[in-house]
């Protein structure tokens, strides 16, 4: 199997763990104040990751730690408005289609500001993603909710933070303002996730000590909310991101970004089962035209697959 293909299936099982994920926040904001979970959350991952990841930070050199920062410091401006979405936000599958609009827009702005070409399948399947979103999370039209404007702002922020991301975790040539050649040596998944993961949880509680209160959380914990908190930091989070980011450093081309459309389908799924949440016959359309955008994303190497097992039965 290509390193592109093991990138493809491991974005699948981060859309499976990022769904899970959703169903561990929106249980602990109930709880407690949505800023402060995301930086307990994410300084506990952040830190769970830098453990095992001290030899490899230590040898990071000033450009690798400084990029790092950068794509923490997107990131955590991201989850803030996303979290904001889900504290808000009335439909937990609606609020995850909306976020997924930022996956459609990561070859835009990968073309628009970084110059990376894009195969025409890519196009090809942005618009079909988008009309599958439209029917999904705006089948009743766009209503300016708090919730959806959180959602639609995070959406952007985090096109910008997968674009920044991927490039962080590849080694490549830039030529810098004097015109000299540079080599941006790439970023290890394990340190680049705890850098990122950690500065997430710095903003976010930079947040939350100017607008939250937090006497009623640490003054009388309820006993459940450690466990979504332990279980959000380390599987939803510690384990998600840190395959993600794997998955990024084994390809070089932002377009396997369009594979994240499958999160919000888990979520509505998963909302369902544990929320009580219902999809309609709309819905259901829209969930089928994101898959068909999958499928024509990844018609190359869907065809080039089909036609090896082709010659391999025939000669078989």
């Amino acid at each position: 199997m290509s390193d592109a293909h093991k990138s493809d299936l491991l974005l699948v099982a981060v859309t499976l763990l990022a769904a899970v994920s959703w169903i561990f926040s929106k249980e602990a904001i109930l709880l407690m104040p949505p800023l402060l979970f995301m930086a307990v959350r994410f300084l506990i991952a952040g830190s769970f990751l830098a453990a095992f990841a001290l030899r490899p930070l230590s040898r990071l050199s000033n450009d690798q730690i400084k990029r790092g920062l950068g794509v923490g410091l997107v990131f955590g401006i991201a989850m803030s408005f996303w979290v904001m979405g889900l504290f808000h936000g009335s439909s937990m599958g609606e609020g995850a289609f909306i976020t997924s609009l930022g996956v459609v827009i990561v070859p835009i702005i990968s073309r628009l500001a970084f110059k990376e070409a894009q195969p025409a399948s890519t196009w090809l399947a942005i618009p079909v993603a988008v009309g599958g979103l439209a029917l999904l999370s705006l089948r009743n039209g766009f209503q300016p909710e708090a919730g959806q404007i959180f959602f639609v702002v995070a959406a952007t922020i985090f096109a910008l933070y997968f674009t920044l991301n991927t490039r962080a975790a590849n080694q490549r040539t830039v030529v810098d303002r004097q015109g000299k050649t540079v080599e941006k040596h790439r970023i290890p998944a394990l340190p680049l996730t705890a850098i990122a993961l950690l500065t997430v949880g710095m903003v976010t509680l930079v947040e939350s000590l100017i607008t939250e209160p937090w006497q009623p959380t640490f003054g009388n914990p309820p006993p459940l909310l450690i466990w979504w908190v332990l279980a959000s930091a380390v599987v939803g989070t510690a384990g998600r991101f840190l395959v993600q980011t794997y998955a990024q450093s084994l390809s070089t081309h932002s377009h396997g970004a369009v594979i994240l459309v499958l999160e919000p389908v888990w979520v509505s799924l998963f909302a369902a089962g544990w929320f009580g949440e219902t999809m309609t016959s709309t819905q259901l359309s829209g969930c089928g035209l994101i898959f068909a955008a999958l499928i024509v994303n990844r018609w190359s190497a869907l065809s080039k697959a089909l036609r090896a097992a082709l010659r391999k039965r025939e000669t078989g």
